[in-house]
C-alpha cells in the first residue's frame, strides 16, 4: 500500500496495526501466560477444574429451572466447587482458595441463561467465549454512538479489534464472567436511547442489573436523565421499572423468597471473595473512603448538570466516562475482566483527544498516560510473542506478565484524565446541542 500525504490510507494501516496486535496479545496470552499461570497453579497446590465464572450460574440455572433446587444453597454451592476447582474445598486445608465461588447473582439471572440448560457445559463454554468477544466487539461502536463519535469505518474496526486485545478481554475469554454482557446490555441501552428507542433502552438497563454493582450508577444517572425531560423520556423509566420488576417476580416464581437468600449471598461473597477497591490499593484506608466520596459527590453534581443533555450530546458522553470511571475506582474488586468497562472512557477521551490536546499540561500528560498503558499491554506481549519462536518456553515464562504490570494503572490514569479535562474545559458547546467528534 503507497502512503500518501493526505492520510486516505491511514484508517487501513490502523487496522493492519490492530490486527498484528490482536495476533501478538492472543498468542502471548496461549502459548505464554496460561501455560506460566498453569505452572504456577500446580507449583502451589491449587485446585484446577474448569475455572470458569460461568459454570456456577450455568449450574444453578440448570438446578433451579429444571429441578427446583436453590441455588444459593450450601449443597449446591459444593457442587459449583467441584465442577470450578475439580472438587468441594475443603474448610480445614489452608491452602485452599478462599473463593467460594457460591451463586452471588440475582437469580433472575438464569433466566439470560436458560436457552443454554440442556447443552453439555463443555459446548456452552465454547459458545460463551465467541460470544465474550463478540460482545465486546459489538459495544465498541454502540458506545460510539452513545457519545456522538464519529470516524471511519475503518478506524471503528480498528477499535474493535484493540477492544478484543486487550488484557481485559484476555481474563474474560478464560473466566467467562458475565461482565461483558452487561456491558454490552449498558452500551446498547445508552445507544438506543440515542436513537430513541427509550423502551428498549430502559429494559436493558433492567437486564443489566444481574451485576448490580456494574450497572446501579448507569441506573441512577438514567433515571435522573429521564426525569430531567419526563414528558419525552419517561417510557425509559416505565419501561426499567416494569422489566425490573418482571424479572424479580418471575425468579420469585421459580424459587419463593429468593431475594433474602440472595442478600445472604451477598454478605457472603463480601468475606470470601471482595478485594479492595483500586483506590483502596493505592491509598491508604481512610483517604481511599475520602477520595471514594468526593469523587460520588462530583459525580451527582456533574451528572446533575448534565441531566438535561440529550442523548449523543458531548456533556452526555461525559457523563457515561464519569460513571465507568468511577464505577471501576469504588466497586471492590480487581478483576481484569471489569476493565471492560472503560471503553465508553477511553472512547470519550479519544473523541476530545483535540480539545485535550489544547488544554492544560495535566490533562495532555494524563492522555498520554492513558496511551502508554495501552501500548505497554500491546507492544510487551507483541514482544513476547515474537521471542518465544527464539527463546526457550522456561526462560520466557519469566517475563509472561510483563505486559499486565499496567493493568491497575490504567483505570486509575483513565479517571484522573477524565477528571482533570472536565476540570478544564471551563466553557463547552450548549448541552442542548449534540456534538459529534470525528477521527
Amino acid at each position: 500500500m503507497k502512503l500518501d500525504p493526505t492520510g486516505r490510507n491511514l484508517p487501513w494501516l490502523a487496522l493492519a496495526a490492530s490486527l498484528l496486535v490482536c495476533f501478538g496479545v492472543w498468542h502471548w496470552a496461549e502459548a505464554i501466560l496460561l501455560p506460566s499461570n498453569t505452572v504456577d497453579a500446580q507449583t502451589k497446590g491449587v485446585p484446577i477444574g474448569n475455572n470458569s465464572d460461568l459454570y456456577p450460574r450455568w449450574l444453578g440455572a440448570r438446578e433451579a429451572l429444571l429441578h427446583g433446587r436453590d441455588p444459593y444453597s450450601a449443597e449446591m454451592t459444593r457442587e459449583m466447587q467441584a465442577g470450578f476447582y475439580g472438587r468441594p474445598l475443603d474448610p480445614k486445608n489452608p491452602s485452599d482458595p478462599k473463593d467460594q465461588v457460591g451463586f452471588a447473582y440475582p437469580l433472575y439471572v438464569i433466566f439470560l441463561l436458560a436457552p443454554t440448560i440442556t447443552l453439555p457445559f463443555h459446548t456452552v463454554r465454547e459458545i460463551f467465549q465467541w460470544l465474550v468477544l463478540l460482545s465486546l466487539a459489538a459495544s465498541v461502536p454502540l458506545w460510539m454512538c452513545a457519545i456522538g463519535f464519529r470516524t471511519r469505518p475503518a478506524f471503528t474496526v480498528a477499535g474493535m479489534v484493540l477492544a478484543v486485545s486487550s488484557s481485559a478481554a484476555i481474563s474474560e475469554y478464560h473466566l467467562q464472567n458475565l461482565a461483558v454482557l452487561v456491558v454490552l446490555m449498558l452500551a446498547g441501552a445508552a445507544a438506543a436511547a440515542v436513537r430513541g428507542w427509550l423502551l428498549v433502552s430502559g429494559f436493558l438497563l433492567a437486564l443489566s442489573t444481574i451485576k448490580p454493582q456494574l450497572s446501579g450508577l448507569f441506573v441512577l444517572f438514567f433515571a435522573l436523565w429521564a426525569t430531567a425531560d419526563w414528558a419525552r423520556r419517561q417510557r425509559l423509566f416505565w419501561s426499567f421499572s416494569v422489566g425490573l420488576l418482571a424479572l424479580i417476580l418471575a425468579a420469585e416464581k421459580v424459587s419463593f423468597g429468593w431475594m433474602g437468600r440472595f442478600l445472604g449471598a451477598i454478605r457472603a461473597y463480601q468475606s470470601y471473595a471482595a478485594d479492595p477497591s483500586i483506590l483502596e490499593v493505592l491509598l491508604p484506608a481512610w483517604l481511599a473512603r475520602l477520595v471514594a466520596a468526593a469523587l460520588l459527590a462530583y459525580l451527582v453534581v456533574y451528572c446533575w448538570r448534565w441531566r438535561k443533555a440529550p442523548a449523543g450530546a458531548e456533556q452526555f458522553g461525559w457523563a457515561l466516562a464519569w460513571i465507568a470511571a468511577v464505577t471501576l475506582a469504588v466497586i471492590p474488586k480487581l478483576a481484569a475482566y471489569n476493565q471492560v468497562l472503560l471503553i465508553p472512557a477511553l472512547l470519550v477521551l479519544l473523541a476530545h483527544r483535540v480539545t485535550i490536546s489544547r488544554t492544560s499540561l495535566v490533562p495532555r500528560a494524563l492522555m498520554k498516560g492513558v496511551l502508554m498503558c495501552l501500548m505497554w499491554q500491546w507492544v510487551t506481549a507483541v514482544i513476547l510473542s515474537l521471542a518465544s519462536f527464539l527463546v526457550s518456553a522456561s526462560r520466557i515464562r519469566i517475563a509472561a506478565g510483563g505486559p499486565q504490570y499496567t493493568l491497575f494503572a490504567l483505570p486509575s490514569i483513565t479517571l484522573l484524565a477524565v477528571v482533570a479535562t472536565t476540570f478544564s474545559l471551563s466553557a463547552g458547546p450548549d448541552p442542548q446541542t449534540p456534538a459529534a467528534p470525528r477521527g
